[in-house]
């Protein structure tokens, strides 16, 4: 069984008890703040290595590291091969910060895209627009309707319920 799968079989098991599921998202969410806050403190700093040698730097299970790299990956500015990935499996941690901001509004992750090493990375008007771009890219904007009498949107001149509506 690869990683991937074994850590998502954990996270999203509908056996557990929903308490000790909660608790499990609680505990990953501490350690992946933290993982972040030392990511973002150089983030210029392409970190590489093993899934193992990330899981010791950042002192964290196997399995927290592969769900953390789950999280990251659309982040990445190169994916890793989290599909396949073992623990000798060589992954890359550079990521687009710009990306990564966005992505962290779109999660809702507000403990991540609020933290203050943010303010060394982007001034707040940068923060705004980001935050702004992530929101408006989920939002569904529909079109006027048009009514049976109205001119066919598809320009051909005759009326909507003598053409495509048909």
């Amino acid at each position: 069984m690869g990683l991937l799968k074994e850590w998502r079989d954990i996270a999203y098991s509908q056996e557990t008890d929903k308490k000790e599921l909660q608790k499990y998202w609680t505990e990953y969410f501490l350690v992946e703040k933290g993982i972040y806050e030392q990511l973002l403190e150089n983030p210029e700093e392409e970190v590489k290595g093993t899934v193992k040698e990330l899981s010791e730097k950042y002192e964290t299970p196997v399995l927290t590291m592969v769900g953390f790299l789950d999280g990251i990956d659309d982040s990445l500015k190169i994916g890793n091969p989290i599909e396949e990935m073992d623990e000798n499996t060589e992954v890359s941690l550079a990521f687009d910060k710009e990306k990564l901001y966005k992505n962290m509004v779109d999660a809702k992750a507000e403990w991540l895209y609020e933290l203050p090493v943010w303010n060394e990375i982007f001034d707040e008007d940068t923060k705004k627009d980001l935050y702004k771009e992530a929101k408006k890219a989920n939002t569904i904007v529909k079109g006027e309707k048009v009514g049976r009498n109205d001119p066919c949107p598809c320009g051909s001149g005759k009326k909507y319920k003598k053409c495509c509506s048909k």
